[in-house]
């Protein structure tokens, strides 16, 4: 049973300003919680949802036909946002949501591998169709690859430790587990430092999911090509669960809502130069108290909002 809560649910589909005639995207469709309530507001209007995962797919197909067909569920990597609706007709779009990061059912299930809470063989992969797993990452990266993507993907303190404890480790056997790489981290970090800061395998199990995936890479360019289908008045909303992704989004939704540089003394930007999109929300949303209590994974997540006000 596929069974994900969706973060920040009612405050991200309202923040789209849903039009009951508008076409929609979800690239991030998961267990169709948000696409659910975009759906319920479409009357002429339709929905255009991405997923990898076929557990995901069938979860949210069953639970959306339910509501109305005006649906279109594209088994693709978001990363193909462009590409996958230009060939079904569709250039422009009214709104759009990116929920970031891994539903709730891929880290509870096993046998998935993103999890250092339960042993499984290293996999991690969001699409099980491709080739790289976690398990290649960890039993073939060099050291000083180890070492780049802790830094950079998850600010690991410890890399140089964690990267020589693997390398260690699998010139005696390969690493197959999740829980043999967890063992390998509690050894290569100091003691002191594994009793504070949650659990010691944290970061680094973040930056191989975020490896595997290459996450950050193939959000900016959704991010980027979501931005120029967006027809004026559309929305672009974006839930980060981690810092790497709320910088690309800050950074970019900045970029196109930025305002010339004019002289001091131009009261009034001249028609033309306006910025192309306006911030729906000067900082980024938060979860509610009540959502903190009832979902601890909506304990990191921002929600961010532009809106196209020109072509």
């Amino acid at each position: 049973m596929f069974e994900h809560k969706s973060v920040m649910l009612h405050e991200a589909v309202a923040a789209l300003n849903v039009k009951e005639d508008g076409i929609y995207c979800d690239a991030t469709l998961g267990g169709g919680g948000h696409s659910a309530q975009i759906l319920a507001q479409l009357t002429t209007g339709h929905l255009y949802c991405f997923d990898q995962d076929d557990h995901a797919i069938a979860a949210a197909h069953e639970r959306l036909e339910k509501i109305n067909d005006h649906f279109t569920i594209i088994h693709a990597n978001f990363k193909n946002l462009k590409a996958e609706l230009n060939a079904r007709g569709v250039d422009h779009i009214d709104g759009i949501l990116f929920d970031l990061g891994v539903s709730s059912p891929q880290f509870d299930d096993a046998e998935r591998g993103f999890s250092y809470n339960h042993d499984a063989r290293l996999d991690m992969r969001m699409n099980q169709a491709q080739a790289l797993s976690a398990y290649e990452v960890v039993n073939t990266y060099s050291y000083n690859d180890l070492i780049r993507i802790l830094y950079k993907y998850a600010d690991e303190k410890f890399a140089k430790q964690i990267a020589r404890g693997i390398e260690k480790q699998r010139a005696v056997k390969p690493i197959e587990t999740t829980f043999e790489l967890v063992d390998v981290i509690k050894r290569a970090i100091p003691a002191k430092y594994r009793r504070s800061g949650g659990h010691p395998a944290k970061r680094t199990f973040q930056a191989i999911r975020v490896e595997v995936n290459d996450e950050l890479n193939v959000f900016e360019q959704a991010l980027n090509d979501a931005i120029d289908m967006t027809n004026v008045h559309g929305r672009v909303a974006v839930i980060t669960f981690q810092s790497l992704e709320d910088k690309i989004c800050k950074y970019k939704f900045n970029e196109v809502t930025k305002m010339p540089d004019l002289p001091k003394n131009i009261a009034v930007i001249p028609e033309g130069l306006e910025p192309a999109f306006k911030k729906i929300t000067r900082k980024p949303i938060l979860a509610s108290q009540d959502e903190l209590a009832e979902n601890h994974r909506s304990h990191s997540a921002k929600l961010r909002v532009i809106e196209r006000v020109k072509q």
